[in-house]
């Protein structure tokens, strides 16, 4: 089992960050050929997801949507004004599993893997967890 955690800086408010290289650059520095790579965000106003990651207006439409779907309103209770990132991070999620395959990640030819900011601009950690399966 390897673990490694990285910080992710955001610049805005709601923004979708690729870390797909980071994440890879993980994967071939333990050399591990199977197995499953586990990510988890320890934040309650962001997540982690896997979309395209060849068009940006994907990104723009994500958010959009997700700002469309859950508004800043004022008739949220919680003081710190950000009810809206809490539920957004519950709708996308924390955590995204990713299968090793001859030690690379098995993802479809358009996919990345995207750190999403709902409360920022901030420094985030987002925790990787390779387990290794028997060949």
């Amino acid at each position: 089992m390897a673990k490694r955690t990285i910080s992710v800086r955001s610049t805005t408010r709601n923004q979708m960050i690729d870390i797909t290289d980071e994440v890879d650059r993980f994967v071939r520095d333990v050399g591990i050929q199977q197995g499953v790579l586990h990510l988890f965000v320890p934040h309650t106003t962001a997540a982690v997801t896997i979309n395209e990651n060849a068009d940006p207006d994907v990104k723009t439409d994500m958010l959009h949507g997700l700002s469309t779907i859950v508004p800043i309103l004022r008739a949220f209770r919680h003081a710190e004004g950000n009810s809206d990132a809490h539920i957004k991070s519950s709708l996308v999620g924390v955590d995204q599993t990713v299968l090793i395959q001859d030690g690379r990640l098995v993802l479809g030819t358009w996919q990345g893997i995207y750190f999403c900011e709902f409360d920022g601009p901030r420094t985030r950690r987002l925790v990787m967890q390779i387990t290794s399966v028997a060949e």
